[in-house]
Formats: structure tokens, C-alpha cells, sequence
């Protein structure tokens, strides 16, 4: 019974700490899209990302990315012979990945309380579908487990990417397009 519970607030924070992980890059963005704004609508409107991004990194991202950790070691302490699994082991690489993504994203944040986000809002879309590419794939290989269904998946994971950079490509364009019209 106390494996389902755990296995839920997983479950949970998992949900929560990818949330974070997705909205904190839109507020870098606009962050970074404020810096084109005149004064004072520059000032104010990083001002306010700068604070929401604060309360969103420490109050949700942070404590949710801690939370997954502590109910994901206790799964593995309930259920140890999963760490003898190829598709665990290749999830646990993934998730080292997500962790040096997270962390990327603290560098990301200690910029912009600095007052400069030193990545062009093109660059931090495109870095956004990274978290995405990592939830694919790490959800593909808790479900299907077995290796033809992982290896499949991991095939999907980069038709998703490349339909990910393309849909980032035609933003662009169609955004670069409607700003040319204005002018």
C-alpha cells in the first residue's frame, strides 16, 4: 500500500517539476523580449518576470525537482531489483540529463537576477523542446519497458524533435514575417 502512495507523490512532483520547468523558460523569454521595449515599460515588465520567475524557480521548480528525487529513491529502495532493468537504467540516464537541463536553467535564473539574459528568445524556444524531448522520452520508457517498445519510442523521441525544431522554425518565420508587415 505505501508503494502506491509513493509512487503517486512521484508521480505528482514529476508533473509539477516539469511544469516549472516549462513556464520558467516563457518567462525568460519574455524577459528577454522586454529588453526591445522602451522605458519605462522595460523596467516594469522585468521587474515582474524577474519576480515571478523567482517565485516560480524557489516555490515550485526547486522544491518539486527535490520531491521527485527523495519519492523516486524510495521507490528504487521498495523496489530495488528495477535498477537491474535496461529501461531504468537508460530512464536514470535521462534524468541525469533533465538535472544538468535544470541546471542550466539555474544559470539561465542567476542571469536574469543579474539583470541580463545572455540567450536570444529564439535560442531559449528551442531550448524549451528540450525538457519536452526529455518527458517523451522518459514516459515512453516507463510504460512500454520492453526493448523493441523503448526502441521505438526513442524513434518517436526524434520524430518529435524534428517536428519540434521545424514548428520552432516556422514561429520564426511566421513571426518575423507579421513583424516585417508592421513596418
Amino acid at each position: 500500500m505505501d508503494y502506491l502512495y509513493i509512487k503517486s507523490l512521484h508521480i505528482i512532483f514529476v508533473t509539477t517539476w516539469f511544469a516549472g520547468l516549462f513556464y520558467i523558460i516563457r518567462l525568460f523569454i519574455y524577459f528577454k523580449e522586454a529588453e526591445e521595449k522602451e522605458e519605462p515599460a522595460k523596467s516594469i515588465l522585468q521587474d515582474q518576470y524577474a519576480l515571478m520567475t523567482k517565485r516560480l524557480w524557489y516555490i515550485i521548480t526547486w522544491p518539486s525537482a527535490i520531491l521527485t528525487t527523495i519519492f523516486a529513491v524510495w521507490l528504487l529502495i521498495l523496489q530495488p531489483f528495477w535498477l537491474e532493468a535496461n529501461w531504468m537504467l537508460i530512464k536514470l540516464a535521462f534524468v541525469f540529463l533533465l538535472y544538468a537541463y535544470h541546471w542550466s536553467c539555474q544559470i539561465m535564473y542567476n542571469q536574469i537576477e543579474k539583470g541580463h539574459l545572455k540567450y536570444s528568445s529564439f535560442a531559449l524556444r528551442i531550448w524549451n523542446e528540450v525538457a519536452t524531448i526529455i518527458l517523451f522520452a522518459c514516459v515512453f520508457l516507463v510504460v512500454l519497458k520492453n526493448s523493441l517498445g523503448w526502441v521505438l519510442g526513442v524513434a518517436g523521441i526524434v520524430g518529435v524533435s524534428i517536428l519540434l525544431m521545424l514548428g520552432i522554425k516556422l514561429y520564426k518565420n511566421i513571426r518575423s514575417k507579421k513583424s516585417w508587415d508592421k513596418n
